[in-house]
């Protein structure tokens, strides 16, 4: 029972009621028990063979006699049973279990042997980073947190700490340093905690041949037998995500290319405008890192710390010393980096005899599927493409992925601190494939027709997949939240944002009805949504508090990817803002492909 006081006079009572079975629950139940009070292991592995699709190896009887077995010692406390089946309160506590019932597989599928291209990867961007771009710590701890939540590409800028060390920080900022040794120390702990597939270590390298030879000893005695050496430069084909299991790859420019990259930097680091990552779902949340106007004040005061970096850098960086380079420190590198040369088309050529990584810009991406759609997708097909945020994200915001994803680009590099919609995507594309950090790209951005037509993301055509999405209820918040933390006088008001991320055709965004004054809301709304490019489409998900004076009250959300859904009445865990997932919070949801 829940008490809330009214005016200081009175109190309203509220009970939170244990939620029973929805409509839905009960005609499935029926009809499986055939009329019967109770549903046997048979049943159930009927049920979930044929109604809800099996769900990934979970239709074998065997499976269908360890959920009964777990539900009954879980709700009864019994170790040793009387009956061997399932009452509708079973059931229906069966289906409300997010580690019974998920709604997405959480075991690896995807076929693994393709090479390394072939795959989306779960990118970070100045991995090191514990908040905004310009006046944050840096640290090993947020690479360690990174790659527990299954990142595999972590990034390191590397600097002279004096004439004989090295260290990590975000250069010509007020970011305060951290040791090189403390972050590779932290990759190699952490690497394959969540994830067996290999580990990339992009470097952004701004060192001495000396400090670099000292670099590659550093990363030698600590990766040991763990590190791949292989040479992109004179290879066809990537091995597969199979074949470098536990294994760590460095990837950055050759030194010379630096010297070279000088001369051609993108000047996109004073250009504003509207950011990416506003669509139908609103601006991003208020409470990221830092405020951008803050960061302004910030990046203003460092402008002579750049003028002054820029004209030591032409003193201590000698063209003659630095195009001797480092032999040993240029054998590290896996996949060899750069920067487009000569105009975008040029950069975007490939090469049958080498393979390498591009590095673009969220805005010259944009730039180059605009101009040159189809020679983006080319390249993607063999070689790798990194895309990173513009440099006026000083708040460690991030941008719209589905551009990237959708041109096939394989590294969409974020802030993993930057908290919002759009790492609620990326966090969501990468629960796919068990949660390994590695995603098979779709067929279509791979095939290459009789005259070399690729895929076009413009080409109008007609929808593939109807999928049907039904919010039951949910529940859980008063266990994970504060009885006043949404309403001081009464229990919360909660609706629910459903909606597609995706091919910009694909894009849709809904809304349950407002349950007024209950914990456990009762929805049974069923949307509808039209999927031209099903296999790269997320759902979104989001429970707001309604607030009829004030802006509306955040109550969790999740992204999961279409291609993975599982079929039936789903238990959707819910995540807050910073991809945690609650204790209890949870939705019950139908999903239906037609």
């Amino acid at each position: 029972m829940g008490s809330y006081k009214m005016c200081l006079i009175f109190t309203r009572k509220f009970r939170v009621t244990e939620p029973g079975p929805v409509d839905d629950v009960r005609d499935v139940f029926e009809k499986y028990a055939d009329g019967e009070a109770h549903m046997s292991p048979e049943q159930l592995q009927k049920l979930m063979a044929e109604e809800e699709g099996g769900g990934g190896g979970g239709s074998s009887l065997e499976e269908a006699e360890r959920i009964v077995d777990e539900v009954l010692r879980r709700k009864h406390h019994i170790a040793k049973f009387t009956r061997r089946n399932l009452t509708l309160e079973d059931f229906n506590y069966f289906l409300f279990s997010t580690d019974l019932n998920p709604p997405i597989r959480d075991q690896v599928h995807h076929k693994m042997d393709a090479p390394l291209s072939h795959y989306f990867i779960y990118t970070g961007h100045n991995s090191y980073l514990t908040g905004n771009q310009l006046s944050s710590n840096c640290s090993d701890l947020p690479i360690a947190d990174a790659l527990k939540r299954g990142v595999r590409v972590v990034e390191l800028d590397l600097w002279p700490r004096g004439n004989d060390d090295v260290c990590v920080k975000h250069g010509r900022t007020l970011t305060k340093a951290v040791k090189l040794g403390k972050c590779l120390e932290s990759i190699k702990a952490n690497a394959f905690t969540s994830s067996k597939y290999p580990v990339i270590i992009t470097l952004e390298d701004h060192l001495t041949p000396k400090l670099q030879s000292k670099v590659a000893k550093m990363i030698t005695q600590t990766f040991g037998d763990m590190l791949y050496y292989h040479d992109s430069e004179t290879c066809k084909e990537f091995p597969s995500p199979e074949e470098l299991k536990e294994k760590i790859l460095i990837s950055t420019k050759p030194p010379k290319e630096y010297l070279e990259a000088n001369d051609v930097k993108e000047k996109d680091n004073g250009e504003k405008g509207k950011d990416s990552d506003e669509d139908v779902w609103g601006k991003e949340p208020a409470d990221l890192i830092s405020t951008q106007s803050d960061l302004d004040k910030v990046s203003n005061s460092i402008n002579y710390l750049n003028q002054y970096d820029e004209e030591r850098g032409s003193r201590d960086f000698d063209t003659s010393c630095q195009l001797q380079q480092a032999p040993e420190y240029k054998r590290l590198i896996a996949i060899h980096a750069g920067k487009p040369k000569g105009g975008l088309r040029m950069g975007l050529k490939v090469d049958p005899n080498k393979i390498r990584r591009l590095s673009l810009s969220e805005q010259l991406l944009e730039k180059a599927v605009a101009s040159y759609g189809a020679d983006v997708i080319r390249f993607t097909q063999k070689n790798f493409l990194r895309i990173y945020p513009k440099g006026t994200r000083f708040n460690s915001s991030n941008y719209k992925p589905q551009i990237g994803w959708m041109s096939g680009a394989q590294m969409i590099a974020f802030n993993m601190q930057g908290y919002g919609r759009a790492l609620w995507l990326m966090q969501g594309m990468f629960r796919a494939n068990g949660g390994c950090g590695y995603v098979k790209k779709p067929d279509f951005l791979m095939n290459v027709g009789p005259t070399g037509q690729v895929f076009d993301p413009n080409e109008s055509s007609p929808p593939k997949k109807t999928l049907k999405v039904k919010v039951c209820m949910g529940d859980g918040w008063h266990l994970d939240f504060n009885k006043t933390h949404f309403d001081l006088y009464s229990p919360p008001d909660f609706f629910v944002r459903v909606g597609i991320a995706g091919a910009p055709v694909d894009e849709a965004m809904k809304k349950t009805e407002v349950k007024y004054d209950t914990w456990t809301p009762i929805w049974n709304e069923e949307f509808t949504f039209q999927l031209t490019v099903p296999e790269l489409a997320l759902l979104r998900v989001e429970v707001h508090e309604y607030d009829a004076n004030e802006k509306d009250d955040f109550g969790g959300q999740t992204c999961l990817p279409v291609s993975e859904l599982r079929q039936g009445i789903r238990a959707v865990p819910l995540f807050n803002r910073k991809g945690v997932k609650y204790g209890f919070t949870r939705l019950l949801m139908r999903f239906e492909f037609v």
